[in-house]
């Protein structure tokens, strides 16, 4: 499978990591996908997407045309089609809630429609969308996204901005109360905000990029050591970072690491920095 991305133009830079295109025959059909600090936009031009909730009872959601996904605190399963073509756009942490009009909370282990929150425009996207080279979708992409910032949002954008860029920068490795205090304002604020423009609290978002930090820095191809690792990427000790690893993906962190070794990661190729194959 293919992959073309870039950063958008400002100001969309300062809301979206990137904006990507995929396109061929998928190394995975499934694909597992932990917890990580971006929100999605998917434009489907190719066969059904299935979309699973591992946790849920219910049956997974199939997306003929696009969807939005807001922030996850838990994995969900991605089932491919035989052939991809997808358009897509990978939000920072408190970038999804300018574009659509909604507390980030509303849409936190969330996967909606796009036409429920942008209108019935979602035809119209997809057919500008077809038949395009994977950079002209990237632009026509990043044209519609710059057509539906609304920076405008009140309730602290600016102070989400500020401090979940410290907790990026110290993958989760500052506390609440010194996230708050450098901020000037109190923990309570802070995680109100958090609520409104990211879609979880400054805590749970400090445990996602901690764990980002784990699974972006492993190098599945040495042997590695469990309590040296976790002490390096900040868990307490090695049954800390064991507990949360199986919350988040499902696996013990043995069982990733035979895992990868048998699918290695493709290097340069960001759709793997994250997700791993589904079995």
């Amino acid at each position: 499978m293919d992959y073309a991305g870039r950063v958008p133009a400002p100001p969309l830079d300062r809301y979206i990591d990137d904006i990507y295109c995929l396109s061929g025959v998928p190394r995975h059909r499934r694909l597992n996908v932990p917890p990580m600090p971006s929100a999605h936009l998917f434009v489907n031009l190719a066969g059904p997407v299935a979309v699973h909730d591992p946790g849920g009872a219910g049956p997974p959601a199939v997306f003929s045309d696009g969807w939005f996904m807001g922030l996850c605190t838990r994995r969900v399963v991605i089932e491919y089609p035989p052939v991809v073509r997808l358009v897509g756009a990978h939000f920072t942490p408190w970038g999804l809630s300018s574009f659509v009009g909604l507390p980030a909370s509303a849409l936190t282990d969330r996967w909606v429609p796009v036409d429920a929150l942008w209108g019935g425009a979602l035809d119209g996207i997809r057919d500008r969308l077809d038949g395009t080279t994977s950079s002209g979708a990237l632009r026509v992409l990043e044209d519609e996204l710059r057509s539906r910032l609304r920076p405008g949002r009140p309730g602290g954008l600016e102070l989400v901005h500020r401090t979940a860029g410290v907790l990026a920068a110290s993958w989760g490795g500052i506390s609440v109360a010194a996230l708050a205090g450098g901020a000037g304002v109190s923990g309570n604020h802070l995680a109100a905000r958090f609520k409104d423009h990211v879609g979880v609290t400054p805590k749970r978002m400090a445990r996602i990029y901690r764990f980002a930090r784990l699974i972006l820095s492993v190098d599945t191809r040495r042997d590695v050591g469990l309590a040296e690792l976790a002490h390096a990427v900040g868990y307490v000790d090695q049954s800390h970072l064991s507990n949360e690893f199986k919350a988040f993906t499902g696996l013990t962190p043995t069982a990733y690491l035979e895992l990868r070794r048998r699918f290695p990661a493709e290097r340069g190729f960001p759709p793997d920095q994250g997700p791993m194959p589904a079995e």
